[in-house]
């Protein structure tokens, strides 16, 4: 059976997830599986989900190696257990060429390119933390706005009306510290 797994970081990004998903039924999967979670996550449901179900001579699809695995070692760790599973592994966007890990060089060239993406990655929060540290130079850098603290009103009343600091912190999407901070401000 042909698989084939989607994946974006943000609810913002329906667009591009919906483009993966159109790509993976143009190459025949059968079934595709995708969510809209960080890379960063170590519980991705759908992909283990997906994991589970794949059986010997199946066959997995992604458009881009980085919505599958987090890092390069991930994306080995992954293959070997497709291995294992003796399934295998094609992603599609590699410049025109589809690379696939039954064979050795699409496998070499995967490594390759997860390796290079990582790299790509710390480059860009060097490049993040120097622009941060200018900016904090200069006085011009404030962070991020809080939200809990956006939201302490909300907080404050809801727990005036007898609402949990655990459902408080469930429907305003924070943890429960930032809600005990919150109402203790």
């Amino acid at each position: 059976m042909i698989f084939g797994y989607a994946r974006t970081s943000t609810v913002e990004q329906a667009n591009g997830l919906q483009a993966q998903i159109d790509e993976l039924h143009k190459q025949g999967c059968e079934r595709v599986y995708s969510e809209q979670v960080s890379g960063t996550q170590r519980d991705r449901q759908e992909l283990t989900r997906l994991l589970d179900n794949l059986r010997e001579g199946d066959v997995l699809y992604v458009t881009k190696p980085d919505r599958l695995a987090r890092n390069t070692q991930h994306l080995l760790e992954l293959i070997e257990l497709l291995e294992q599973k003796k399934c295998a592994l094609v992603i599609l966007s590699m410049g025109g060429t589809h690379l696939d890990t039954r064979n050795a060089t699409a496998k070499l060239m995967l490594t390759m390119l997860g390796a290079i993406g990582e790299f790509e990655r710390a480059l860009m929060k060097e490049r993040q933390q120097e622009g941060i540290a200018k900016a904090k130079e200069q006085g011009k850098y404030r962070g991020r706005k809080p939200t809990a603290m956006a939201q302490s009103q909300d907080i404050r009343k809801m727990k005036s009306q007898g609402v949990s600091v655990t459902e408080i912190a469930k429907k305003l999407n924070i943890s429960r510290m930032s809600v005990y901070r919150a109402l203790d401000e």
